[in-house]
């Protein structure tokens, strides 16, 4: 008899659908504040949350991973659908959802082993500002009772985890103030007031567009910029879920099938996205879900709670979901990483790669600039750490014929370009020897380098000979010796 699957074990079941039920709650306002940003109908946000997370569920590498319509593609999108129309968003989504594909197929995942410690962490102290800044408006020219029940939100969500875990904070929270703002009738904002909710199913279809080529040109800027702006918040989540979950997952699966589930998505009418930090945030470390039924179950829900029971979900007061984002923002930044302690121990170029990441990704919103920032300014420290690390000594034979050089170090365009000014050339006897046994040749810089200090050596009458080349170094530089310009 076959081994039942995990996740149909009622403890495991039970786990998955009260954390799917708390994710879909909190994404709900969410899509509809992402299609105010983006221009679109509420419809457009909350469709595209319920098919991104069900196919993500399916397709994707990162089980318990939550995928859904986002702001940063909210962001991306908005210009086209102002001035074009939701059709050509649609277009754009397809488009992009094919770019993942092929992106995920040629190996795109493999770059994340490049991305340094300090730009995960400044990924995730950014994600954890924008996700507190992103509850602010709802805090703003509010009746003080906002602020009322938020603190009582906020009272339940931290002290009820050190009373018991068998029921999820996040639930009990939400189901308290909306039974006390119902019963009592508070007036307050709720996630009916964010904007209609749909009472239909979303429908197959294609954009209305033309499918010729001014419109391929119209849409793949916009289309590119979704796939690389959700493969990055995407595989960065998914690495930040590894860590917490100590488990692996298939980084390259997840990147095809960011792009399945936004062109079904697409299909669909959904305005696109990836996976979303928050909702991740609330279903593995709040829910303490592991598999991938939790994922499904939070598309479902969105669309049941929203079609079959949206009277019901239109009255949660948007006071209980902030409080519930806060304390997500809460445990997503990394406290320990700003602690003075860390700090004085920290070297100074880790920590202005943390900040440049964090100030970028929050002054932007957009998480693939700050971490291209993040990892350019990381790339420019190491280099520029490295290449002092290159040194050159000297030893004269005891007859004086001969002076050999010793080099040890890593010769890249950082460190090489200074390597021709390490000798002398005018009081060098007429045999100079470089030994490069303790170096390596990594580029053609350093092999230009090289040959410049052979022509000059040449021109001098001067004999120069290059030993100790290990095969990587060797092979490098004599598939490239003497044939690169301005190598003299």
């Amino acid at each position: 008899m076959p081994a039942r699957p995990p996740w149909l074990r009622p403890s495991v079941l039970r786990v998955e659908a009260v954390s799917g039920l708390v994710v879909a709650l909190a994404l709900i306002p969410e899509a509809i504040a992402f299609s105010i940003i983006a221009g679109v109908d509420p419809r457009v946000g909350l469709f595209a949350s319920f098919t991104m997370a069900v196919t993500i569920a399916f397709v994707g590498g990162r089980p318990a991973m939550i995928s859904a319509a986002t702001g940063a593609i909210a962001l991306v999108v908005a210009p086209l659908a102002r001035e074009h129309g939701v059709d050509y968003l649609i277009a754009a989504v397809l488009l992009g959802g094919l770019i993942q594909i092929v992106l995920g197929l040629v190996g795109v995942a493999r770059l994340m082993r490049f991305l340094p410690r300090s730009v995960m962490v400044g990924f995730v102290n950014a994600l954890a500002i924008l996700i507190f800044t992103s509850q602010l408006p709802y805090l703003m020219d509010v009746p003080w009772m906002v602020y009322a029940l938020l603190a009582v939100g906020l009272v339940v969500l931290v002290g009820l985890p050190r009373l018991t875990r068998a029921v999820p904070g996040p639930l009990v929270a939400i189901a308290l103030l909306t039974g006390f703002t119902v019963v009592a009738g508070v007036v307050v904002p709720t996630v009916g007031d964010q904007g209609a909710l749909p009472d239909s199913l979303p429908v197959l279809g294609l954009p209305a567009v033309p499918f010729d080529l001014a419109t391929l040109q119209l849409i793949a800027p916009y289309a590119l910029t979704i796939a690389l702006v959700g493969l990055i918040e995407s595989l960065m989540t998914a690495k930040l879920v590894d860590d917490i979950t100590d488990t692996h997952s298939d980084k390259t699966r997840e990147s095809w099938g960011q792009g399945v589930a936004n062109i079904v998505t697409g299909f669909f009418g959904g305005m696109g996205g990836c996976a979303m930090i928050g909702q991740t945030m609330i279903n593995v470390k709040d829910g303490r879900a592991r598999t991938r039924l939790s994922t499904f179950l939070a598309g479902v829900f969105v669309l049941v709670l929203v079609v079959a029971l949206g009277e019901v979900v239109a009255v949660i007061p948007m006071a209980a979901l902030v409080g519930v984002m806060i304390m997500v923002a809460v445990g997503t930044f990394d406290w320990h990483s700003i602690r003075p302690s860390t700090l004085r121990m920290m070297p100074l170029s880790e920590t202005a790669v943390m900040v440049a990441t964090v100030v970028v990704t929050v002054g932007t919103h957009n998480l693939a600039y700050g971490v291209a920032v993040g990892v350019l300014v990381a790339m420019v420290l190491f280099a520029r750490r490295v290449a002092h690390v290159v040194e050159v000594t000297s030893v004269v034979d005891p007859d004086g014929s001969t002076k050999l050089y010793r080099v040890s170090g890593q010769l890249f365009f950082a460190s090489s370009n200074d390597l021709v000014y390490q000798f002398a050339y005018g009081t060098d006897p007429e045999n100079v020897v470089i030994d490069l046994s303790a170096a390596h040749v990594w580029d053609a810089s350093t092999v230009a380098a090289l040959d410049a200090i052979r022509t000059k050596y040449e021109a001098r009458g001067t004999t120069l000979t290059v030993v100790g080349m290990n095969d990587g170094s060797r092979v490098r530089h004599d598939r490239m010796a003497g044939r690169l310009s301005g190598a003299h």
